[in-house]
């Protein structure tokens, strides 16, 4: 997957740095007017309307595979392969033998005191504080 990454983006780097290159040579709108009345345009390599022609098509298909790369990139970065997980699944997992020998009942968390049993009779819950009076006046416990 890695090669696969790599060949991409060295795909994508050179399509880009060709179609900046491409683009910087062709000419603008304005220029077209200029060759129109003869100035100079005989002379190219390609005739008058060729290089334009040429570089235009040749730039549109560095464009189609710099966009190709970009989504493949993405797919390739968000690919989740086999062995790949959650963080969580990922986690050490402490193994058998690092475990206490004595192990705590389903439910029970490790180093809590343990419950009364079932059959012991249930402990009264402390009594309630007695309600302030009503006397509007905040009451201060006594020294």
């Amino acid at each position: 997957m890695q090669v696969l990454h790599t060949l991409l983006l060295a795909v994508q780097i050179l399509s880009a740095l060709t179609m900046i290159g491409l683009i910087l040579l062709q000419h603008g709108k304005g220029a077209d007017m200029g060759a129109a009345f003869g100035s100079g345009a005989s002379g190219s390599l390609f005739g008058a309307t060729g290089s334009a022609n040429f570089l235009s098509r040749t730039t549109a298909v560095l464009a189609t595979v710099f966009f190709i790369c970009t989504l493949g990139l993405a797919w390739a970065g968000n690919y989740r392969g086999a062995d790949s997980g959650s963080v969580l699944e990922r986690a050490t997992v402490v193994s058998p033998a690092a475990q206490p020998a004595a192990s705590a009942p389903a439910g029970q968390v490790p180093g809590a005191p343990a419950a009364a049993p079932a059959s012991a009779p249930a402990a009264t819950a402390p009594a309630a504080p007695a309600a302030p009076a009503a006397s509007g006046a905040a009451q201060v416990p006594g020294k």
